[in-house]
């Protein structure tokens, strides 16, 4: 499933750490592996357009694994 969410990138220590995305409304996303690196830096403001990986399980299983298609930086 396509989709496009706004938020905050945090660095999660769950598992072996991860990198996850809290969208807006409090939704946790955990950021799928090969994100592009500019997109990976702590407290970043975002909006973000991907994929919901259902295919996929994780160490960390901090909520639904987004896959990264492309984003943009967010002023709110």
């Amino acid at each position: 499933m396509s989709i496009t969410v706004e938020g905050m990138v945090q660095r999660s220590g769950m598992g072996t750490g991860t990198w996850a995305l809290v969208a807006r409304d409090g939704t946790t996303y955990e950021i799928f592996q090969g994100a592009p690196a500019d997109l990976l830096k702590p407290e970043q403001k975002v909006k973000v357009k991907g994929q919901i990986r259902e295919d996929v399980m994780t160490m960390a299983m901090i909520g639904p694994v987004l896959e990264v298609k492309s984003f943009e930086l967010s002023e709110s």
